[in-house]
This record gives structure tokens, C-alpha cells and sequence, in this order.
């Protein structure tokens, strides 16, 4: 038997999260995650507070040290006096939809600081890297007030480029000894990192990896015509070593964002994103309510032979619409 979600006192969790109440965070991305029925009237009310923080996404293969990584630069935004948000995207089981939740453990020296809000989402088999509901869970902490959100993705490699449309400045971390030279300058991850990070750059092998990515990036960016100098950072995370040097580069990287123009172009880009996304969901809710998006009878017709999928697909959306679909080119 289905229950009915519970009444939520919007105005109020609102402005409890914009004093900083951790708690009234934590419920607002919870509403989030569960699709709330409230969740529309939510983002109403933080619509006015967003745009003040600097969304920082932090990907790369398993095992190169986010989550150290992560931990390190909480540590020294806090000793610049910053508020610091971290939603960190565990993977999901494929067979009890649940995460491990283990980047948070990593993290739990900052548990105790009122500065500092950590979350974890399990992905739940959304590909990219990132959460289905990542983008509102960034408006929540955008709104409450924080001045850094870090954004630390799934880890599994090249499919991760989905982070570089949620955050303003993107950071790919990789190691010495891991391929993961090579790895970056493939298509995808060397066009959407803003940073490069060479961490446990103690190890053997760190020189090269240095080399081989400030050369594919100084080809990348001339044919991109792009005037942002990607830099690339050496740390050890674990020690600290390289961290005040990588937020450096991180705060040139958000002042070059603004004096460009390109902060606005990025944020109205990952808008429309959320917008398409969010009437995509609403419309297959929509269709589910009334039987289905595809009928039986049309399926079958198609299986049959007696019409092809490309017929099938132009009466589906004249059935949403009202209107057939324009020919294709």
C-alpha cells in the first residue's frame, strides 16, 4: 500500500538552510532525492538565493586520490575562512540500488566542523559519473549559502565527462604509473578538465605524466582557439603537499570565468540542461499515468513489420503533442 508523503513546511526548511542549519539541508536534498512532491515549490523559494557559490567538480579513475583529494581542499578553503559543501556520488548496486557511501568515511575529520556540510548520493545507475539528482541537490547548497561546493563524481573513467556541464571549474585527477597520461588525452576527458591534477606526484613515472599532459593540452587548446592556460598541478594529497597551489588555480580559474563571460554562459548552458531533463521526466510521468508511452498494440506493430520504428516514434510524439513530426532531413 502506497503512503502519502508527508506535509513539509517549505518557507521554513528554506529558511533554516539560508541560517545554515545543516539539518535543513540534509531534508531539503533528501525532498530531492525522493522526487518530493513539494520539491517544485522548493526550488521556487531558493531560486532568488543561487549563483553565489563556485561549483567545483573533481573526477577521475578509481584509485588517483579524489577523495583525499576532496578532504585536502575542504581543509584549505576552511583556513581561508570559506564555507565548504561536498556532494560526493557513490556507485550503486546493481542489485540492491544501495552505495557504500565510502568517500563520506574518508572525509569524517570535517564532520565536526559547522563549516563544512558533506552528503553522499548514491548514483542508482545514472551514467556520467553524477546523480540523476545532482543538478538540485547543487541548487540546495548553492542557495544555502556556502561559497565552495565540491562535487566528487562516481569514479569510472572516461563516461564521467557529465560533470563538466554541473560545475563551473572541472578538475581531472590522475596518477603516475596508472596509463592515466594516456587515458586523459583521449576525446572527452581532455576537453572537459579546467585543471589537471598529477597526484601522489612523489611516485615514479610523475615527470612523464606531467609532460604528456601539458602536450596534449597545448594541442588541444590550439585547435579550440581557447584562451583559459590549462594548468597542471603536482600534489601529494596526503600530505598536503601541492594543495595551496591547486586552489590558486582554482580561484584564477573562477576569476577568469567571470572577467570572460564564460560563468554565465556555462550556468544558462547547465540550466537549459536541468529544464530538458526535468520536462523529459514529467512528460514520461505523464504518459506512464495514462497507460505507457508506447502502446502494446503499437509495439507489436512493429515487431510485426506492419510499420517501422521511425513511424511508430512520429505517432508517439503527435499523440504529446497534438502535431505530427516534422519530416526528418
Amino acid at each position: 500500500m502506497a503512503t502519502t508523503p508527508r506535509t513539509v513546511d517549505v518557507p521554513s526548511l528554506v529558511a533554516e538552510a539560508r541560517e545554515g542549519r545543516s539539518r535543513a539541508v540534509a531534508r531539503l536534498i533528501s525532498l530531492v532525492e525522493d522526487g518530493h512532491p513539494a520539491l517544485p515549490e522548493v526550488m521556487a523559494a531558493l531560486a532568488p538565493h543561487s549563483g553565489g557559490a563556485h561549483v567545483i567538480g573533481l573526477t577521475g579513475s578509481p584509485g588517483v586520490g579524489k577523495s583525499t583529494t576532496t578532504a585536502a581542499l575542504i581543509a584549505a578553503f576552511r583556513d581561508r575562512g570559506k564555507r565548504v559543501a561536498v556532494l560526493a556520488v557513490d556507485p550503486s548496486s546493481p542489485f540492491s540500488g544501495g552505495a557504500l557511501l565510502g568517500d563520506r568515511i574518508r572525509m569524517e575529520q570535517h564532520a565536526t566542523d559547522s563549516g563544512v556540510f558533506i552528503r553522499s548520493v548514491a548514483s542508482r545507475g545514472h551514467l556520467g559519473g553524477l546523480s540523476f539528482a545532482t543538478p538540485q541537490a547543487l541548487r540546495v547548497l548553492d542557495a544555502a549559502g556556502f561559497d565552495v561546493v565540491l562535487v566528487e563524481t562516481v569514479g569510472v573513467g572516461q563516461s564521467e565527462v557529465e560533470v563538466a556541464a554541473r560545475a563551473d571549474t572541472t578538475v581531472v585527477i590522475v596518477a603516475p604509473g596508472m596509463g592515466d597520461g594516456i587515458q586523459a588525452a583521449k576525446a572527452g576527458i581532455l576537453e572537459i578538465g579546467d585543471l589537471f591534477v598529477v597526484n601522489k606526484a612523489d611516485r615514479d613515472g610523475a615527470d612523464d605524466t606531467v609532460r604528456d599532459l601539458r602536450h596534449m593540452i597545448q594541442l588541444g587548446n590550439r585547435e579550440r582557439s581557447v584562451d583559459w592556460r590549462t594548468p597542471v598541478v603536482r600534489t601529494v594529497a596526503s600530505r598536503g603537499d601541492g594543495i595551496p597551489e591547486l586552489v590558486e588555480s582554482l580561484e584564477a580559474h573562477r576569476n577568469w570565468l567571470g572577467e570572460s563571460g564564460a560563468l554565465s554562459t556555462r550556468r544558462s548552458e547547465r540550466a537549459r540542461s536541468e529544464i530538458e531533463a526535468i520536462a523529459l521526466a514529467e512528460l514520461r510521468r505523464r504518459l506512464g499515468a495514462e497507460g505507457g508511452l508506447v502502446s502494446a498494440d503499437l509495439a507489436s506493430a512493429v515487431a510485426s513489420g506492419e510499420t517501422d520504428v521511425y513511424a511508430a516514434a512520429s505517432q508517439v510524439i503527435e499523440r504529446v503533442t497534438g502535431r505530427a513530426a516534422p519530416p526528418s532531413d
